[in-house]
């Protein structure tokens, strides 16, 4: 199945973090609807609040090359336990990519699935804004 790729290119993802103060790695693969996979990582900075996830840089990669309709998001770390996205991310998953599997695997290659809104089970999108 395509979402063995997905977590395989979020594990290789994770390689590239840039995560000097923390030294917590994350890599994230989204899967487009047309079949394309988009990498990110997590990249720190000094003033933490510019610091940015490893979703939402997979996420704003693909929109960034044209991408609108997803299927999945892959994110990757090297803890025993599974991280599931910040908040932030959760928000933006849900505004950029609406209802898709969201696939955690940890330093283990354990796999947990879940839907966005499990993870964000009342959402605030725009539909509050019409």
């Amino acid at each position: 199945m395509k979402y063995k790729e997905l977590v395989k290119a979020a594990r290789k993802a994770k390689r590239y973090s840039h995560s000097p103060f923390s030294k917590y790695r994350v890599g994230a693969a989204v899967l487009s609807a047309n079949g394309r996979i988009y990498t990110g990582c997590n990249i720190e900075n000094s003033s933490y609040s510019l610091t940015i996830c490893a979703e939402r840089t997979a996420l704003f990669k693909a929109i960034s090359e044209g991408e609108k309709k997803f299927v999945a998001l892959a994110i990757s770390n090297d803890e025993k336990k599974f991280a599931s996205p910040c908040g932030a991310c959760r928000q933006v998953i849900s505004d950029l990519a609406g209802e898709i599997d969201i696939i955690l695997t940890n330093g283990k290659g354990k796999i947990k699935e879940f839907k966005t809104s499990e993870l964000l089970p009342y959402p605030f999108t725009s539909k509050n804004l019409e």
